[in-house]
Order: C-alpha cells, then sequence, then structure tokens
C-alpha cells in the first residue's frame, strides 16, 4: 500500500482536530507534542465523531454509517461496517489487542500505532508490515494519558512525541460504544483465526451491530457493548476456500457455541468474579455469520440474533 494504516489515520485525526465544536471532541498537546483527542472523557462527543473514531481505528481501511436494526418490534440504532483489507484493517489496526500499562495507568490500545509497536504474538501470523513516522493509537478507558503516558506510547512505537496522536472514549460514551460495535467483522475475524482458519482467505466483509444504549457506569457498559455482538451482531464475509472446509467450520463460529452463551455479559463477568480471562474465548464472536465462497457461489450461515438477551440487557 502506497499510504501507511497510521498516515491515513492521522488524516481522518486531522477531521476531528479542524472542528471540534461540530464533533463533540476537544484537543489538547502534551508538554511532549503528543496531540490527544477526548472523544468522552470530559466531552460528550457524537455520532459522527464516533464513526470517524472507528475508521481511525481501522487504519482508514474500513467504513462505517450508520442504520437501524429491528429486532422484534424495536428499531435499535445500528452500525454497518465494511472493509475490502479484512485481515489488515481488523487485526493488523482494529483489534484492541495492546494492554497499555505504566504503574496506575491501564487502558486496552487499538488502532494502528500497534503495528508499530508490535508487541503482540499475533503480529507474528499477519502480513502487513506497518512503517511510519506518525502513529496513531486509540484507548478505551476514562483516564486521560499524561505526557508521560505518550512518552512510553512513542517509544514503544519508534516514534516522536510530536509525531504521536492518541484518541480517548471511555466504553460507557457516545464514541465508546460506537467504535465497539463498529468491531463486528473484527469479532469474526478473530474467532476464525482462534478456530485455525486462514485469515488471507478472507476477501471482504460486512458487518451489522446495534449500538447498545449508554449504560451508567464502564463496567456495565462492558456488558453492553459486549451483548451487541454476541446476541446482535451479524456478519457477512467472501472467502476464497473449499466447500468442505467451510461447511463444518461455519456452525462453529457463533457465539452461541460457547458454553458461556445466554445470559447478558455483564452477569457472565460477574459469575467469573469479573475476571475476564476465566470467560470462555470461544463466546467472543458475532450472534451470526455467513460466508460466500466465491470459488463456488454457495454461501453458508449460522447463528441467529437473540433479541431476549439484548432486551434484558439494554433495557
Amino acid at each position: 500500500m502506497t499510504l501507511s494504516l497510521n498516515k491515513r489515520a492521522w488524516v481522518l485525526a486531522d477531521q476531528l482536530t479542524a472542528d471540534t465544536e461540530a464533533y463533540g471532541v476537544s484537543v489538547e498537546v502534551l508538554a511532549n507534542g503528543t496531540r490527544l483527542i477526548d472523544c468522552g472523557v470530559n466531552v460528550a462527543g457524537g455520532y459522527e465523531a464516533g464513526r470517524i473514531f472507528a475508521e481511525i481505528c481501522m487504519g482508514g481501511l474500513g467504513r462505517v454509517s450508520f442504520g437501524q436494526m429491528q429486532i422484534d418490534d424495536w428499531a435499535i440504532p445500528a452500525v454497518t461496517v465494511y472493509t475490502d483489507h479484512p485481515e489488515t484493517a481488523c487485526l493488523a489496526a482494529q483489534y484492541a489487542g495492546w494492554s497499555v500499562q505504566r504503574e496506575k495507568y491501564f487502558a486496552m490500545g487499538s488502532g494502528p500505532a500497534r503495528g508499530l509497536v508490535r508487541t503482540e504474538k499475533l503480529f507474528e501470523e499477519l502480513h502487513h508490515k506497518e512503517q511510519s513516522d506518525v502513529a496513531v493509537l486509540c484507548l478505551e478507558t476514562r483516564l486521560l494519558p499524561t505526557a508521560e503516558i505518550a512518552d512510553y506510547i512513542a517509544q514503544k512505537a519508534g516514534v516522536p512525541t510530536d509525531k504521536l496522536t492518541v484518541l480517548v472514549a471511555p466504553t460507557a460514551s457516545t464514541v465508546g460504544g460506537i467504535q465497539i460495535a463498529a468491531r463486528v467483522v473484527e469479532t469474526a475475524l478473530h474467532k476464525l483465526h482462534t478456530l485455525g482458519f486462514a485469515i488471507e482467505k478472507i476477501m471482504n466483509g460486512l458487518g451489522v451491530a446495534p449500538i447498545p444504549p449508554i449504560a451508567k457506569n464502564d463496567g456495565r457498559a462492558l456488558g453492553r457493548t459486549n451483548d451487541a455482538m454476541l446476541y446482535g451482531g451479524q456478519v457477512h464475509l467472501n472467502v476464497c476456500a473449499d466447500d468442505a472446509e467451510l461447511e463444518p467450520l461455519i456452525v462453529r463460529v457463533p457465539a452461541s457455541t460457547s458454553s458461556d452463551y445466554g445470559s447478558p455479559f455483564y452477569d457472565v463477568l460477574k459469575r467469573f468474579e469479573f475476571d475476564f480471562y476465566k470467560i470462555d474465548p470461544l463466546l467472543f464472536s458475532p450472534a451470526q455469520i455467513a460466508m460466500t465462497n466465491v470459488s463456488t457461489g454457495r454461501t453458508f450461515r449460522a447463528g441467529r440474533i437473540n433479541g431476549e438477551v439484548l432486551r434484558t440487557s439494554f433495557i
């Protein structure tokens, strides 16, 4: 690609900083020169900021739009996300795979800066090799990073601190809910990768997921954002593979295949004493998936939307 994911994301971040009042965000330049964009900690944020934030997470190689999902008699606001570069946009950028932790500070990091940091084992298996003299990182947290945290991020990414942009959105915020719902295709890819499917066989993908109502706190929001995916997410992938490989695979992909499926995610967390790592990793998948084999024209489908759990979680 002629333009790196970080450079693509930097251009999108420039859009936010060019009209902060309209987007409901705020911008600060830290003492070390890092650009910090608050999308929901001390500001309200908004739908358009959430859309751009989600596209930044994908390194500019995915598109996000808004609509509604009809679940029973309820029309829920929803995101539609699509990409023609699923492995790169979703796994090399969007996946929240970097735990940014320094002393008492903790945040989950996503976005194209991960491809410069490359501390995750996942990057050993991905084909994209990111090169950039700027870095963009998205953080899911309620604590804005200090200049010292920005120093650490820049050092790990190998860029000067004034060439780093950090965006922040809490889970319980408009932007936070949107950008997590927009991970629906990424969630499907990660599940397929876990099941041993060669991700490079996926040509493009489109997904739809409900935008969860803003919860009263980040813990509750963590439950609702996961429920949006597990019980309301729908994904369609175009792949180039063998039918004999896809037919037994598809039934293993939906969240409903997990032993922990069936209850709102917050209740599952509570049952495991809020230890994320005790939850069955196979739970993390969209509710419904379809895969079209472009070589044969056959489409394989599995899973279903669970309106009952969504109502319990969202209302």
